[in-house]
């Protein structure tokens, strides 16, 4: 089996990392965060790119082309986890397993932020853990990323119940 390749995208602001509100945020950069992920994809055997982007247009443009190259996709798409239809309707459009990912803990905080138009389209969201959000986030795109090219039979758990007999003791 080739080796997984995921596509690891960081939205806006997140290049200020360390230094913007430490005590939601942390206050290691992103390029410490970084080269943890870079650490844990070689030690999974799994191939990362890793993006930073400030503008929606440019995130939309990247899942859109991710089908192409990449078997799964993590994303913390910050602010726009609130308001971005283009990024969510990429990710959907994409084919490609997302999970998101948040360093805060997005239903702890304003009233506004309770909402990710995101994670409905992902199939799954990690946030509140700091750092270990990107890692255990990383850690699940890599297991989805090595399962996506399998026939559906084959992906673990079956979506149909299972039934069993009752004890009858």
């Amino acid at each position: 089996m080739a080796r997984p390749h995921v596509l690891i995208i960081h939205g806006p602001n997140l290049q200020l990392l360390g230094s913007r509100q430490p005590q939601w945020y942390g206050r290691n950069s992103l390029a410490s965060i970084d080269r943890q992920l870079r650490g844990i994809a070689k030690a999974r055997g799994a191939d990362v790119t890793i993006v930073q982007s400030n503008h929606e247009g440019n995130i939309v443009e990247l899942i859109g082309k991710a089908g192409r190259s990449y078997q799964a996709l993590l994303i913390n798409p910050a602010a726009y986890t609130h308001t971005s239809v283009a990024i969510r309707d990429a990710i959907e459009a994409s084919g490609i397993p997302a999970v998101e990912v948040h360093l805060s803990n997005i239903y702890a905080r304003e009233a506004f932020r309770h909402q990710s138009l995101i994670a409905p389209v992902c199939r799954g969201q990690i946030s509140g853990l700091g750092e270990a959000s990107y890692r255990l986030g990383l850690e699940a795109a890599i297991e989805l990323a090595q399962t996506a090219g399998l026939p559906r039979k084959t992906r673990g758990a079956s979506s149909r119940p299972v039934r069993r007999k009752k004890n009858m003791a």
